[in-house]
């Protein structure tokens, strides 16, 4: 498939894709400043948002839901990325013409 004819589908995909390294990142530090509010505060601690009045509370979770994805893929480094899964060469054999 060429750039010319993109479908939204895979167009919607690679928007999409771009943020992922972003959304790991929050994940990674959402998941690192609740690590240092349960060693502040304690697991069964309360605590509320001001702003919304969200009420939260530390605890240990009791099991943990496993994802697994249907399907996946494979994609050439992006920037100054020192390498992706799918090799440059595997994609220039494809038919690809990259920078």
């Amino acid at each position: 498939m060429t750039v010319a004819n993109l479908t939204p589908a895979i167009q919607r995909f690679i928007e999409l894709e771009r943020k992922k390294t972003d959304i790991k990142r929050y994940f990674e530090e959402l998941n690192e400043a609740l690590e240092a509010v349960v060693a502040e505060a304690g697991v069964g601690t309360y605590f509320q948002d001001p702003s919304d009045g969200t009420v939260f509370k530390l605890l240990v979770p009791e099991g943990k839901f496993v994802h697994f994805e249907r399907f996946g893929y494979h994609r050439t480094k992006r920037g100054d990325e020192k390498r992706g899964d799918l090799s440059m060469k595997e994609a220039q054999e494809a038919g690809f013409t990259l920078a």
